[in-house]
């Protein structure tokens, strides 16, 4: 079972119905047993960094998603829920991830011209050895919305990178820790074909 996370923010219909698409079933849940439980568990993410990283630790999802990273359980992160993986955030303020990644959470300081929220459709450039874009082709492209983009303090967590005014880590992967900074349910045939590698990892 592929469980998603809820704890009050993501667009969770759009991410179960893309696997239902797929022919996977998953359940959306915030029960720490169907969590706990998930052959793979999907943390998705719109809104506020801080809003997002408070409702995980109300919740003691923070300790649960710890739980599932000791545990093997494939863990893929979506937007909101690929910066929360991370160390910390300057998002409105500073503030603390989970800390399941080193690194941090910047905001875009670009070149004149470009928009912020950088939003729409971009190319990728995967890794060659990432699991998670097995059988995509680099230079595809995947739908985005954000403002931040991450930094891995190890460089060998990044699967994929993206160019908006500069080059930035839109994906990461290592062990069973797997996240995009696109909106792979919202990507179209290629999206679903990252969905589809996650879901059979493993």
């Amino acid at each position: 079972m592929i469980t998603i996370i809820d704890y009050g923010m993501g667009n969770l219909a759009s991410v179960k119905n893309a696997f239902a698409k797929l022919g996977y079933e998953a359940c959306v849940s915030n029960r720490p047993g169907d969590i706990l439980a998930a052959d793979k568990v999907i943390l998705p993410g719109v809104g506020a960094f801080a809003d997002a990283v408070n409702n995980l630790r109300r919740d003691g999802m923070d300790d649960i998603i710890s739980e599932i990273v000791k545990k093997q359980t494939p863990l893929l992160g979506i937007c909101l829920g690929l910066q929360l993986l991370f160390s910390e955030s300057e998002e409105n303020g500073v503030y603390q991830g989970l800390g399941i990644i080193g690194g941090e959470v910047l905001k875009f300081d670009l070149p004149q011209g470009y928009k912020v929220p950088h939003m729409g459709w971009n190319q990728v450039q995967p890794a060659a050895d990432s699991r998670l874009f097995k059988g995509i082709k680099a230079g595809s492209y995947f739908y985005f919305v954000h403002s931040y983009y991450v930094v891995p303090e190890d460089e060998s967590y990044i699967a994929a990178t993206s160019d908006y005014g500069q080059d930035f880590v839109c994906a990461v992967e290592r062990g069973n820790v797997f996240a995009t900074q696109f909106h792979p349910e919202k990507s179209g045939e290629l999206g679903l074909r990252v969905l589809h590698n996650f879901a059979v990892l493993e």
